[in-house]
């Protein structure tokens, strides 16, 4: 991180005690918030690269917004772009975001299974309540998501909110969240009893949700757009689910019951300092949709993109 401006000013890893509280909330309510792991230097380096990668990735397409599915209209969705930006890897791998997010998880070692932007533009609707694990082909259950914003979120540009505790109420519920009109996953029987949390965020701290809570996020009735890059991560070992399609897995061969292990998805922590890994050899074509959102057929009118 040498090369980043102020990397080591006003941030550093979470104290051992800080640390172990961070655990404790985290494997009570499945979401935390870990303050000041980057730096106002690093904000101000990485923002302005995921921008222009953000920028890059959607300049084809000129729908308004009325003409984008639903899901489509909750927030522009950019993934994996450390693979053709190594420029923003430093952001992806950064060892204070992914050792904290191996701690949480209580494992050795962490992969990265996908980085993505999540732009909520002006105006830009709610994202319906769900869970990250049903849309991933993975049998195991250990994996969260950094969601690292740009800016300070709060009550009016898009927060986050979640359902505590959801991580383990044995739910793993699939809700077809980008076309037509969702099931209402807070209406679900074993969710309906407990409220939501609405959840705000300053800019230099990073937000962890695991991979099973329920969560959604309010409009953003900002003149602005909510920043957000994420990376999710899960512990080594991990093996493919019997169903399913996802380019981080399906780019690599990885067979159901296989361990989820190639250079499409590489370890995150640990990690030497200054070692970010190399892009992976079955790239996403610079063609194929789901560089842009996942799944492939999210909406129509997006296959024009």
């Amino acid at each position: 991180m040498s090369d980043v401006p102020n990397a080591s000013r006003s941030a550093s890893a979470p104290t051992s005690e800080a640390e172990d509280e961070l655990v404790r909330a985290f494997e009570r309510d499945g979401f935390v918030v870990a303050p000041g792991l980057l730096a106002p230097g690093e904000i101000e380096h990485f923002a302005p690269l995921v921008d222009a990668a953000v920028a890059g990735r959607t300049a084809g397409d000129t729908r308004p917004t009325f003409e984008r599915s639903r899901y489509e209209q909750s927030f522009l969705q950019c993934i994996n772009l450390w693979e053709d930006h190594p420029e923003i890897r430093g952001l992806t791998f950064h060892p204070r975001i992914a050792r904290t997010a191996a701690r949480l998880l209580g494992a050795e070692r962490v992969r990265l299974w996908h980085d993505q932007a999540l732009y909520k533009e002006a105006g830009g609707r709610e994202t319906d309540p769900h869970q990250d694990l049903p849309y991933w082909p993975m049998h195991e259950t250990r994996a969260l998501t950094a969601w690292i914003p740009f800016d300070d979120v709060g009550a009016v540009n898009g927060p986050l909110s979640f359902v505590p505790g959801s991580h383990r109420f044995g739910l793993r519920k699939f809700v077809n969240i980008f076309v037509g009109e969702p099931e209402d996953l807070l209406a679900h029987s074993r969710v309906r009893d407990v409220a939501p949390v609405e959840v705000h965020a300053r800019r230099g701290s990073v937000l962890f949700h695991h991979a099973l809570t329920v969560h959604l996020a309010a409009p953003n009735r900002s003149a602005g757009p909510r920043r957000v890059h994420t990376a999710i991560y899960f512990a080594d070992g991990a093996t493919r689910a019997r169903r399913g399609i996802h380019p981080s897995v399906d780019r690599a061969g990885i067979a159901p019951g296989q361990p989820i292990a190639s250079d499409v998805t590489p370890v995150a922590w640990p990690r030497e300092a200054g070692d970010l890994p190399p892009t992976p050899s079955h790239p996403v074509p610079a063609d194929a949709l789901g560089r842009h959102l996942w799944p492939p057929d999210a909406g129509p009118g997006a296959a024009g993109r």
